[in-house]
């Protein structure tokens, strides 16, 4: 089994199977939720964190000037591959969300998927919600979906999180993966254990480790945090659904605008 080392954590065989394991992503709550914002706050649209294209390419499908930006280049090759396969041409970017200079400015951010929660340390997550501003038409609207870590369950031990049979290679692909919390630092650190097997037999294995890997953040966290890099009219839903969200809630999606003046 050999260990990937990539300055991004989407490479290897977890860009590889992503897809495959993830399955069919279609009645995901989210891909609705974030039409309604588009419908809401306007176009043009940037993906923050797009990886292969789950919901760009949908949205670029059904005609939605969006476009992509990821940290990763083997998630991104992905996707132009798969845009290639019915006839889409993205325009995709790569870089750190901290970093973001861009040469467009949106009516919509979205960062599906928390991956906003992935920009471990503090100064640069509040450097990332500047950027997202500052990329943001006046008027605006950037989503960003956050999961409280400290309601999650976090035993430490591996378990087998999922497998998918590939029908065009007949490789069976399996993730193994375990996690570890620091409620004090609100830090999580995981583990995943790649696996394609053939007949019975693992014929490749790769193990990926990220410590820490992720932030967790409160609702309230969340929101003073987007007030000090100078957003407003934010509102906070329970998951992606109509309902206000509280502290209770493990998953939450903020809405928040870039002012006016």
């Amino acid at each position: 089994m050999c260990a990937l080392k990539t300055s991004y954590e989407y490479g290897g065989l977890m860009a590889l199977s992503w897809d495959l394991l993830r399955g069919d992503t279609r009645k995901w709550p989210d891909r609705a939720f974030f039409r309604w914002v588009i419908m809401k706050s306007g176009e043009p649209v940037l993906d923050v964190g797009c990886g292969t294209g789950r919901l760009l390419l949908e949205y670029l499908g059904r005609g939605i000037a969006i476009e992509g930006v990821d940290v990763s280049p083997e998630m991104l090759a992905l996707c132009r591959h798969k845009a290639e396969e019915v006839g889409l041409n993205p325009v995709l970017y790569e870089g750190a969300m901290e970093t973001l200079n861009l040469p467009q400015r949106y009516r919509t951010i979205l960062v599906p998927s928390s991956s906003f929660q992935l920009v471990i340390d503090l100064d640069l997550a509040r450097e990332a919600l500047h950027r997202f501003r500052t990329h943001l038409q006046p008027g605006g609207t950037l989503a960003l979906p956050v999961m409280d870590l400290d309601k999650e369950k976090h035993t430490g031990e591996w378990i087998l999180a999922a497998e998918a049979m590939d029908e065009q290679t007949g490789v069976q692909v399996r993730r193994w993966g375990r996690t570890t919390y620091d409620p004090t630092t609100r830090l999580e650190s995981t583990e995943d254990r790649y696996e394609l097997v053939r007949e019975g037999v693992v014929v490749r294995a790769e193990h990926h480790s990220r410590s820490p890997a992720t932030r967790s953040y409160t609702l309230a966290e969340t929101i003073t945090m987007l007030k000090e890099a100078g957003y407003t009219a934010i509102r906070a839903h329970s998951n992606f659904s109509s309902r206000p969200a509280t502290e209770a809630d493990r998953l939450f999606c903020l809405l928040a605008e870039r002012p006016w003046v």
